[in-house]
């Protein structure tokens, strides 16, 4: 395994730059963003590490330079909007542009592409579902054709008040998984699996890797710290940022010894990322590379010497 980072956190840092950090930091990979350059409609959204949008062959070369320079590898590029949005024209540019996504995967020899599902967020499972199948048959088709995998995250997407009450991402759930692999049964498509999510959904997070082993194309390494006297109050049907809030590795819930044991025993070997969403070292750049550091520190007890 190789431990890693996700770049949306480092927004303001060019990809020379970040990979600089990243090598100094003792990191082995990164996992970079690549949503259109625009205006960020969310947080850790917007984020633009690689610009796929007129990605040319010299553009490519120079990535390639960069990352080689640094002897950093990339992890997945990561795009995570929603395809199924009940905006038909913006379903449309997300789809339209998670494909360019896997075309620069394609072309820098990375082979992983990380996003979401996409949801309805006022339809149930079922009335989206044939959504779901129209919009990423042909989606994963055109990554395999390209030999890249595509790793879904777990992430509901169920924290504002415009997410209410069904998320904006459909794949949450062991039960989910298995549907959408039975109709999609492509070795292209997988998980891009977070243990904290299932944390605060109160389900387990060791068995979904023994589950579906062959379909790990990712981690994020992300932890949860439960407020349960909060829970008590408001119940699980609040919005959940209600109840929870999302903590560096090592800071939440997760048991990272249990975790890392059960997913060296279904022989994962891919990279894990860590995913820094801790408001209490947000406030400034240096904060949130302090978070960085600090996040390695704590997970490489877990791992093998890289």
């Amino acid at each position: 395994m190789k431990l890693g980072f996700v770049s949306a956190i480092l927004p303001e840092i060019p990809l020379r730059e970040l990979v600089g950090f990243a090598r100094e930091a003792g990191y082995a990979c990164v996992e970079l963003m690549c949503w259109p350059p625009s205006r960020a409609e969310r947080r850790y959204a917007g984020v633009t590490h690689v610009d796929v949008t007129n990605l040319g062959s010299s553009q490519a070369a120079e990535i390639g330079r960069i990352m080689l320079d640094a002897q950093i590898e990339i992890s997945g590029l990561g795009y995570y909007p929603n395809p199924l949005s009940p905006d038909r024209d913006e379903a449309q540019r997300s789809v339209d542009h998670l494909r360019k996504v896997i075309d620069a995967a394609a072309q820098l020899k990375v082979g992983v592409v990380n996003t979401f599902v996409g949801r309805d967020w006022t339809k149930s499972v079922d009335d989206n579902w044939p959504r779901f199948c129209e919009t990423w048959q042909p989606l994963i088709a055109f990554a395999a054709e390209r030999s890249v995998r595509v790793g879904i995250e777990n992430c509901p997407m169920l924290f504002t008040r415009d997410e209410w009450p069904g998320g904006k991402n459909l794949a949450t759930t062991p039960a989910i998984w298995r549907r959408m692999f039975a109709e999609i049964p492509s070795d292209h498509f997988g998980l891009n699996f977070d243990p904290s999510h299932c944390v605060w959904q109160q389900m387990d997070y060791l068995k979904p890797l023994r589950e579906f082993r062959d379909r790990l194309v990712h981690i994020h390494a992300k932890d949860v710290r439960i407020d349960r006297d909060r829970l008590d109050d408001v119940g699980i049907m609040a919005h959940p940022l209600e109840y929870h809030v999302p903590k560096l590795p090592g800071l939440g819930e997760v048991d990272w010894g249990r975790f890392f044991s059960v997913l060296s025993d279904v022989g994962y070997r891919g990279p894990v990322c860590v995913e820094v969403e801790d408001r209490a070292y947000e406030h400034s750049l240096a904060a949130r590379q302090s978070a960085l550091r600090q996040s390695a520190t704590y997970l490489k007890n877990f791992l093998a010497p890289q």
